[in-house]
């Protein structure tokens, strides 16, 4: 191999790829109304109507296989999606942690009679799920978790509560990663993951108002919450291995760079008018797309691991260290041209999207894992502690 192809850059498939300009069509269609600053929540957004649209045009579970009601094809197929999604802002929240990371981990994990029952319900738009993985005062330190699973006669009695859970309150099932024997101090030893019924008796969810006015974010409390045995996933005590294998998902897609597009790219249209355009604006883009474009490289190769089986913890925790330092980035600069400028001179729309993109992008660099947690992985994976 010379040392040209060695450094060449990971590439879409073209089969894969030519879902685009489908996907593109359709969404133009089925959000042309909604603005741009309701768009920019796009992930975070909430619409289970849409979500059943994509299920029945095959775009959820794309990845999972065809007997389970999947599409059968390669990440990269739902990576094309994924990029769709986020750059037109459709607000696909409903269905995304369920397609990202739950079905995934159901089809790697669960027993063939999970598979049947969850995953085709997820491949229609139809079974939304939460994760189940902070806790009050724990923050990103999983392994600290106090939420109990205990073994009786019927299955586990559930107890605990469950933070930052987002769209808790319109999912059904939740997925949680809770302790099953041993302590707290035991860390990683007795960890469990369970699916919990939101219907059951006992399960309480309260949505927490974050500072832009959303109520996404959920507090969920188990009260002596009887699940049955099949609620397990995966062996007892192996919850630690299966949870940092599932952060993989979260933590490498486009969600990680493009969660300011929807802003950039209604500022960069304002830039491209008369009124708009300013050397100091074409220097800032010139900035943004010079960082999104290799980060967009990284996640993509790491499409290419995982399409291989493998599992790039260290790379994903690199690349969402990396994509959401620049996507907080992206509003505190923008903001930083439009207010040089005379006010009456600057779409309110633009405006608009910018005050909600600025409220909420604290949240971007702590969910999927705070920055120093991120970076204390990244270290040790280098090997540098």
């Amino acid at each position: 191999m010379s040392t040209l192809d060695s450094l060449a850059l990971t590439r879409i498939p073209a089969e894969d790829e030519a879902l685009r300009a489908e996907v593109r069509a359709f969404l133009q269609s089925a959000i042309a109304r909604l603005p741009a600053h309701v768009r920019a929540r796009s992930w975070g957004g909430y619409s289970a109507e849409l979500s059943r649209k994509l299920g029945q045009n095959g775009w959820i579970g794309i990845t999972l296989p065809r007997e389970y009601g999947g599409g059968g094809r390669s990440a990269f197929a739902r990576y094309v999606l994924v990029e769709e999604y986020l750059a037109c802002g459709a607000p696909v929240g409903s269905h995304w942690i369920a397609d990202r990371q739950s079905a995934p981990l159901i089809l790697k994990y669960g027993t063939e009679a999970q598979k049947r029952f969850y995953i085709p319900q997820v491949c229609r738009g139809e079974a939304f799920f939460c994760i189940g993985m902070s806790e009050p005062g724990s923050g990103s330190d999983l392994a600290s978790v106090k939420t109990r699973a205990t073994p009786n006669e019927k299955g586990f009695v559930l107890n605990g509560q469950k933070i930052w859970t987002t769209n808790a309150h319109h999912c059904r099932y939740m997925i949680a990663l809770v302790r099953t024997s041993g302590e707290a101090s035991d860390r990683h030893k007795g960890l469990s993951q369970v699916i919990v019924d939101l219907s059951l008796p006992g399960v309480t969810v309260r949505p927490i108002e974050d500072l832009s006015g959303d109520r996404h974010f959920c507090e969920v409390f188990f009260d002596n919450v009887q699940l049955g045995p099949d609620a397990l996933i995966g062996a007892e005590g192996q919850g630690w291995e299966q949870v940092t294998a599932e952060l993989a998902f979260e933590r490498s897609g486009p969600e990680r760079l493009f969660s300011s597009i929807v802003l950039f790219d209604q500022w960069l249209a304002y830039v491209r008018t008369p009124q708009g355009r300013t050397q100091a604006a074409t220097r800032l883009a010139g900035k943004v797309l010079t960082q999104l474009a290799p980060l967009r490289a990284m996640s993509v190769a790491i499409q290419e691991k995982l399409v291989r089986g493998e599992s790039p913890i260290v790379e994903a925790a690199l690349v969402k260290e990396l994509g959401t330092t620049l996507e907080q980035m992206i509003p505190a600069a923008i903001a930083d041209d439009l207010f040089a400028r005379e006010a009456e001179d600057v779409p309110v729309e633009l405006l608009m999207t910018l005050k909600y993109i600025t409220e909420a992008s604290p949240s971007f660099s702590l969910r999927g894992g705070t920055r120093d947690i991120l970076r204390g992985m990244i270290a040790r994976g280098l090997g540098l502690r």
